[in-house]
């Protein structure tokens, strides 16, 4: 038995990475009998049944530590949120939108806003600063001009990581700049994959080192918070934690009640308006959703 990682399923094969070397398995029944399905990103042991070609069998699929279900991978544990200070400029209510899904699936969180170059720094950093007070670690990159590609791998070093934000920001930029043999693979795959019936992207993890994973995919596919409860979205905003329990109830939901600690923080700017302004929104959202 050999215990590798799940990187890509396709048309019913699993590609097994083992020490660096990839197997191609199949699984067992036991899987369908009992409702599981493998997920790329599964630690899990195999049985080899050909070593020359590279055939084996899953035998069994370790507990997943998380499991996201757009993209579908498990294991991940951290998200890098890619926006542009510009081209295209940078909508914060749909930054914290994404900054909100991260939370709830428990991921660490990096802010990476890209094309640095592109603008003059006192007209980003106020929005650095703002997440930076909060607590997120936020990089400023520029491909064209080398900047931050070196603390971006750092981050990715020992962790399985998934690139989310909106088009055109520069997450496929970013990702060649940093693992240069990236855009050949994604190449070639896209060329395998575009053959036959197989002609949907499929999540496949990519090592970009030894134990560090990126999840090839567009990141989180659904922007959607319908299946969050609206008690527990202020849990989703972190800099919201120490001021809750100053609220007088504890339903308190931050917008209309009396002696609300929340915005009583808001009223000293120690919570940004912006913030509040994108929970207020989501809370909305959540609550129309709720209505049969």
């Amino acid at each position: 038995m050999k215990r590798g990682r799940l990187i890509k399923g396709i048309g019913g094969f699993y590609y097994v990475d083992v020490d660096g070397e990839t197997y191609e398995c199949k699984a067992r029944g036991i899987f369908r009998q009992m409702k599981i399905t493998p997920l790329v990103g599964d630690y899990v042991e195999i049985s080899i049944t050909d070593e020359q070609k590279k055939l084996g069998v899953m035998e069994k699929i370790m507990e997943r530590s998380t499991e996201l279900i757009r993209p579908t991978v498990a294991n991940v544990n951290q998200a890098i949120i890619v926006f542009a200070v510009t081209q295209p400029e940078p909508n914060i209510m749909l930054l914290d939108r994404f900054l909100v899904l991260a939370e709830s699936e428990e991921l660490e969180v990096v802010i990476c806003f890209n094309k640095v170059d592109l603008l003059a720094e006192e007209d980003y950093l106020p929005i650095v600063d703002r997440y930076r007070a909060i607590g997120y670690k936020v990089l400023l990159t520029s491909v064209k001009r080398d900047v931050g590609i070196a603390d971006l791998k750092e981050v990715l070093i020992g962790n399985t990581s998934v690139f989310a934000g909106p088009s055109g920001v520069g997450k496929s930029t970013l990702l060649n700049k940093v693992h240069p043999e990236l855009q050949l693979k994604t190449g070639e795959i896209s060329v395998k994959t575009a053959r036959g019936k197989h002609t949907t992207r499929h999540a496949e993890l990519i090592a970009i080192e030894k134990n560090s994973w990126v999840v090839d995919t567009p990141g989180f596919s659904a922007l959607s918070l319908d299946f969050m409860e609206a008690e527990d979205l202020a849990l989703y905003f972190p800099e919201f934690n120490e001021y809750r329990e100053e609220c007088k109830f504890s339903s308190c939901q931050h917008i209309d009640e009396p002696k609300c600690g929340i915005k009583n923080a808001l009223q000293k700017n120690l919570i940004a308006e912006e913030r509040h302004n994108s929970y207020q929104q989501f809370l909305q959202e959540i609550k129309s959703n709720r209505r049969f």
